[in-house]
């Protein structure tokens, strides 16, 4: 079968050297060596402060956990997302309010946020789709105008740069997802950036059961730690995920250039000044002609996802509907886009979807 993604790997020999290391100084987690010069390492590509966590979804509870929102609040978000956006807010006890989103850009539409702002309202916390930056500026002068936090969800979003710099200097928090699907991944794993020095410190205890640096308890925390096999392998692929990006830009690019006229396509920020190529989503003309291609490439074997389906806001607080987010999830599909596929199976895919849709 070939999936919809495949993890990136560094040479097998080159992380067995690393981690045999570990077998000699037993210092396994806790701030290890290898965490350190990996957090070390990412601030530096980014030119902001981070904090290195075991996976996305404690990023995203530690990062609504530093300010410390009364129990009733509720946080404005997209119901196009995967769940784990929600979850985190429903963790906490606050209440998702959902926007609709663009139909273009699959993001949050930014037009409609104001409307939506209570007393209760804390922060937005918008996701920036498939690597697709948000309109910024605008969610700023939001948050701004009635004193709210901005939480950027920057799952998808390794090495994405808006306007010359990087996508995680937006907002006062954005998390990354290292996941194994993602284009960079540390196995399993995730992490915290912001300018603001004081939320990282925070940040930093709340990852550690609470301990600051001095080994004191300050205050409740949790244990959201990267252990030192999930940094080696980060190190290792920030050494190789350029050419990872790379490839996947040409196959991108060919799918495009495949199906153009057949599919919908996302439409990409024309302030994007990199970007990474993280999946292949396409839009059909309908759910049914969506779920047939799905089924037919599948016994042919190439696996797509229905990403993301369904709108979250079919799941939760079901009275908020969001009819562009539900129409999207109901038609979109990602196939399969990663460095090593071979464009021969990228145009068997398309063949296959041209075939399918034209009838």
């Amino acid at each position: 079968m070939i999936n919809v993604t495949r993890s990136m790997m560094p040479e097998f020999e080159k992380y067995i050297r690393m981690i045999e290391k570990l077998w000699e100084t037993r210092w396994l987690t806790n701030n290890g060596e290898y965490l350190l010069k990996f957090e070390e390492a990412l601030e530096k590509r980014f030119n902001t402060k981070c904090v290195a966590v075991a996976n996305g979804t404690l990023a995203l509870l530690i990062t609504l956990e530093l300010f410390d929102f009364p129990p009733d609040s509720e946080i404005i978000t997209t119901p196009f997302t995967f769940v784990a956006t929600v979850n985190s807010i429903l963790w906490q006890k606050y209440k998702p309010v959902f926007i609709d989103i663009d139909h273009e850009t699959f993001n949050i539409d930014v037009s409609t946020i104001e409307e939506k702002i209570t007393a209760k309202t804390k922060a937005i916390l918008a996701v920036h789709v498939f690597g697709n930056p948000c309109k910024v500026e605008t969610i700023d002068a939001i948050a701004k105008k009635y004193d709210l936090k901005v939480i950027y969800d920057a799952a998808h979003c390794f090495d994405v740069h808006y306007k010359g710099k990087s996508i995680y200097k937006y907002g006062d928090v954005s998390i990354a997802s290292f996941h194994a699907t993602k284009v960079f991944h540390t196995i399993e794993g995730g992490a915290i950036f912001s300018d603001d020095g004081n939320l990282i410190r925070r940040a930093k205890e709340l990852r550690n059961f609470g301990f600051d640096e001095n080994g004191e308890i300050v205050g409740k925390g949790i244990n959201a730690k990267m252990n030192e096999f999930q940094a080696a392998m980060g190190l290792l692929n920030l050494e190789i995920v350029d050419q990872e990006i790379e490839k996947r830009k040409r196959l991108y690019e060919l799918y495009r250039e495949q199906l153009q006229g057949v599919v919908g396509f996302q439409k990409l920020s024309e302030n994007i000044t990199r970007y990474n190529y993280i999946y292949m989503p396409v839009l059909f003309q309908s759910r049914e002609i969506r779920d047939m291609v799905h089924e037919e490439l599948k016994k042919r074997g190439y696996n797509t996802r229905k990403y993301f389906f369904p709108s979250l806001d079919s799941v939760f607080y079901k009275e908020n509907k969001c009819k562009v987010s539900q129409d999207i999830s109901q038609r979109i599909l990602s196939l399969p886009l990663y460095g090593d596929l071979e464009e021969e199976h990228v145009k068997t895919i398309c063949s296959l979807i041209r075939t399918l849709v034209r009838g």
